[in-house]
């Protein structure tokens, strides 16, 4: 079913104001006059209603201009060389653009998902995994849901570095990696931050999407990085890294239901290793029965393996919770994600919180004692 303009409006506004509003400032500028453009935001109407997100909409934009780098509205886009920040002429110009593309913009909005495979979240979900993974003491399989070409199950063969405040840094990771991430680290009053490992021991990597994308593909990988964010080039750099490092450590990626075929994906890392299955930014693009309908597979799965679930969500308002049992902690203003480990017992879902983050890993506070 297809979005209403008013949802897509609301959307986009929602958008500029919060998520792009620090992070990007070309998207947050598109955006908020998208929001305010009935041609425009129509183009966004072509997408299924969970799957039109302004996301999509300037993702499309992305791949089209990959294709025609000399034009005007290039200058605006350090993805393509631009150097430029926005200015008067660059929603004109993106007008233009887009609507004289219309029917391959709605082509691309319409058979097209937004598939951010953001690599620098790995950052953020790496303690919380290790976490578990301590806790088990041995190899575990992981199992990414909503996992696009799943360069975050290589997040054992990544190197991070945690820059505290006060100026101390932690590394932890895959010292020689190809793939070397940073990211920025307060730590609460009264919490802890954990020792993290030099080598987390994973015995099966496995992702589930309902496209997944093979990052060895030129054109496939073109997608990949018209999702990224325009004015972000460093993403798209470490979007190529990750590709290419993926080629050592090649997933088994299953096409299928988050929901439906989330038993039938577990089944491919094997029955003797703790599971921990992973999200980040997946559940928002499933309708809000869908949701609990997940929390539910993962439930049933638990009564038959060892299992936890790692969650990096920030959902959108309205909805209830982004951990299971914590409806204090329903989407705000801030834009920030929400992490957590979820474990089961007897049926019960336990949520554990462990930090708050900007939804691309740039930034984290720790909570979790």
């Amino acid at each position: 079913m297809a979005s209403s303009l008013d949802t897509v409006r609301e959307r986009l506004r929602r958008f500029a104001e919060y998520e792009a509003a620090e992070a990007s400032p070309l998207y947050s500028h598109l955006a908020a006059r998208a929001a305010t453009d009935d041609d425009v935001a129509a183009l966004l109407t072509a997408a299924s209603g969970n799957d039109a997100h302004p996301t999509l909409l300037l993702a499309a934009a992305h791949r089209l201009l990959q294709s025609e780098p000399i034009h005007p509205l290039t200058r605006y886009y350090p993805s393509l060389g631009g150097l430029d920040g926005p200015d008067d002429r660059t929603w004109p110009l993106f007008r233009e653009f887009v609507l004289e593309r219309a029917t391959a913009m709605r082509e691309l909005v319409a058979t097209r998902y937004t598939q951010t495979n953001e690599v620098g979240r790995a950052a953020v979900l790496y303690p919380a995994v290790a976490s578990v993974a301590k806790r088990v003491r041995g190899a575990v399989g992981l199992l990414e849901v909503g996992c696009s070409a799943g360069l975050l199950l290589g997040m054992d063969t990544f190197s991070y570095r945690y820059l505290r405040d006060g100026g101390e840094q932690i590394t932890a990771g895959q010292s020689k990696a190809a793939v070397g991430l940073h990211c920025a680290l307060s730590v609460r009053e009264g919490a802890v931050f954990p020792a993290l490992p030099r080598k987390m021991t994973v015995g099966a990597r496995v992702g589930l999407d309902r496209s997944p994308v093979d990052a060895s593909d030129e054109d496939e990988l073109a997608w990949l990085e018209a999702c990224v964010w325009a004015d972000q080039p460093d993403r798209v750099r470490l979007l190529r890294t990750a590709a290419a490092a993926q080629r050592r450590h090649r997933p088994e990626l299953v096409t299928g239901d988050a929901v439906d075929d989330l038993a039938v994906a577990a089944t491919k890392v094997p029955a003797e290793l703790p599971l921990i299955v992973f999200t980040s930014h997946a559940l928002p693009y499933l309708p809000a029965a869908r949701r609990d309908d997940f929390v539910a597979a993962l439930r049933e799965l638990a009564t038959r393996r060892r299992l936890w679930w790692v969650a990096m969500e920030n959902y959108e308002a309205g909805l209830r919770h982004v951990l299971p049992g914590h409806d204090e902690l329903a989407y705000g203003a801030t834009g920030k994600d929400t992490v957590g480990v979820v474990s089961f017992d007897d049926g019960k879902a336990h949520a554990e919180l462990k930090a708050q983050a900007v939804p691309h890993g740039q930034r984290m506070t720790w909570l979790a004692g």
